[in-house]
């Protein structure tokens, strides 16, 4: 899955709206430039035009993927009409929303709960702890948490026998574990928000717990409930690892993974393709309708105290409250102790873990170089233009729009005849990962673009310094930190990754999440634990370095 600074309910592409300057000399003054960002209408400063040449070059090649993805698929699916849509195609379906909608369900029951008992108790021993334990789930990668939870619910885990994990109760649980930190940490921020004057003037009112709710918490937080839900139902129906590892069979599989047992397994494009335009189309809807209601890529928070309150002091709030919190942690700490404990000793230090360790960081390091490649020259315009500033938030969002699936399914055809191809494989790979972190890079690079177009255009124009001068010389020592990031969520995105590398990846090419999966297929669950540790101490570095980042930026 996004970069996370200071904690927003609106996750969209931060994008202020332009200021203008006071035509007055005696009126004008300094702009604050983490405030305002450039129309390119006035001002000596705006007169500054960054080349249009590479941004151009980047949506051509942005516009060639998605050809390449979309097109074979519309046509195949417009050459079986209907007649494509058969039973298979909508029971699939209808387990991807029934699963994608209990799932929702679930996250939202306990993770809205979880966040108004943060927000009610916000001086208990541990409060620090336990919200950086709620960035866990959301740094790791998906195959990682997966077999932590297969240790501890599995037939041989801490609680085996309880259920079995396999199938859509091994789905729910999994999603949940995932879904409520982030549901959690979204309504959160909403909390917080609240002026400390409701919060006293309901005290002074004698307003009870119910009537707090009505009246003060809810139309504060409905908006971003609404956000939440929405954005939990898109990454549930577009879940591809955990329905693969814990799906069981064909009775619990989704519209990700239908397409790629169509393309690896039965070698069907037909049907693949059939099953990319209805995923492509129930992704595209969510992720406009989650957009809108408050947006797609959450960032790298820092949870900060809102105005005091004076609720939830009773003894049975307390109990409450405390009631949910320890359920939470009931169910985010065994999978990770589990994995912990059952990893350290074994780790298998074969040759193979090795390449997949440099390979893994080989591709994402690439992805990432790509991704920011794409996004910078798009954001050299878009903090100058309200034109470019449209284009490249749509640009940056096609990455939600089409799910990695769909377009996958578009490029196999396209390239069925370089199936067996090592050079193609790892072009694949790396394009779509570049493709899937776009959101996140343009997440940290925009604002901090804008602040350094206010502060260094005049210079710079009066110099005459521009292109890789003025990368060189004034925006890399400027933002490096802020380049850094963007380069480290990227590269975290595509660590994690299982998708592109089960669908174009071949037996002698191997990164650790595709590692993991076969040592899983081939009964070697004791190795597999080991190398999910590896990735997952590895991922868990660079997103502490990524936080520390972005809270010193």
């Amino acid at each position: 899955m996004p970069p996370r600074n200071e904690w927003r309910r609106s996750t969209t592409l931060f994008v202020p709206s332009p200021q203008r300057r006071l035509g007055s000399r005696s009126r004008r003054r300094k702009p604050d430039a983490s405030l305002r960002w450039h129309d390119g209408a006035t001002d000596s400063v705006t007169a500054y035009r960054p080349s249009r040449a590479p941004a151009v070059a980047a949506l051509v090649v942005l516009g060639l993927a998605l050809a390449a993805g979309f097109l074979p698929v519309l046509r195949l699916g417009l050459e079986q009409g209907l007649a494509g849509v058969d039973p298979y195609v909508l029971r699939v379906l209808r387990f991807t929303l029934l699963q994608a909608g209990l799932s929702t369900l679930l996250s939202l029951s306990l993770g809205l709960p979880l966040a108004r008992a943060l927000a009610r108790q916000t001086c208990f021993p541990g409060r620090a702890l336990l919200l950086r334990l709620l960035n866990l789930p959301l740094a790791l990668p998906a195959i990682v948490v997966i077999i932590g939870v297969i240790e501890v619910y599995g037939a041989r885990g801490w609680l085996g026998g309880l259920f079995d994990i396999y199938g859509l109760q091994g789905i729910l649980l999994a999603h949940v574990f995932f879904n409520v930190p982030l549901a959690a940490r979204l309504i959160l921020s909403d909390l917080e928000r609240i002026p400390a004057e409701s919060w006293k003037l309901g005290a002074q009112l004698g307003l009870g717990p119910v009537a707090q709710w009505r009246l003060i918490e809810w139309p504060q937080i409905k908006g971003g409930v609404a956000g939440a839900a929405l954005l939990i139902f898109l990454l549930c129906a577009s879940s591809f690892a955990i329905v693969l590892t814990l799906g069981g069979g064909p009775s619990a599989t989704t519209l990700e993974v239908a397409i790629y047992q169509s393309l690896r397994a039965d070698f069907d494009p037909q049907r693949a393709a059939m099953l990319a335009l209805i995923q492509l189309a129930l992704c595209a809807t969510l992720a406009l309708l989650a957009q809108r209601w408050g947006g797609l890529v959450p960032g790298l928070p820092l949870l900060r105290l809102g105005g005091r309150r004076y609720d939830g002091r009773s003894l049975a709030a307390r109990l409450l409250d405390g009631g949910v919190i320890l359920l939470s942690l009931l169910l985010l700490i065994p999978p990770l102790a589990a994995l912990v404990s059952a990893g350290l000793t074994r780790i298998d230090f074969s040759t193979l873990l090795f390449r997949a360790l440099v390979t893994s960081l080989s591709l994402g390091a690439a992805s990432a170089a790509l991704a920011f490649a794409i996004v910078w020259p798009l954001g050299m315009l878009a903090v100058r233009s309200a034109l470019w500033r449209r284009i490249t938030a749509l640009a940056v969002l096609t990455s939600w729009i089409v799910p990695p699936a769909a377009l996958a399914t578009g490029w196999f055809i396209s390239l069925i005849a370089y199936s067996g191809s090592v050079t193609v494989a790892i072009f694949l790979v790396i394009a779509m990962n570049a493709l899937m972190s776009l959101p996140f890079v343009a997440r940290v690079l925009l604002p901090a673009l804008a602040q350094s177009a206010e502060a260094h255009d005049r210079l710079c124009l009066s110099l005459g310094v521009e292109g890789w001068a003025r990368f060189r010389l004034i925006e890399l020592p400027v933002m490096k930190r802020a380049i850094g990031l963007s380069l480290v969520m990227a590269l975290i995105l595509s660590l994690g990754d299982l998708t592109a590398i089960s669908l174009f990846g071949t037996q002698g090419f191997v990164t650790l999440p595709a590692l993991i999966y076969r040592q899983m297929g081939s009964y070697r669950f004791d190795a597999a634990i080991g190398t999910a540790l590896v990735l997952g101490l590895l991922v868990l570095a660079f997103s502490t370095l990524a936080e520390r980042w972005s809270r010193e930026r």
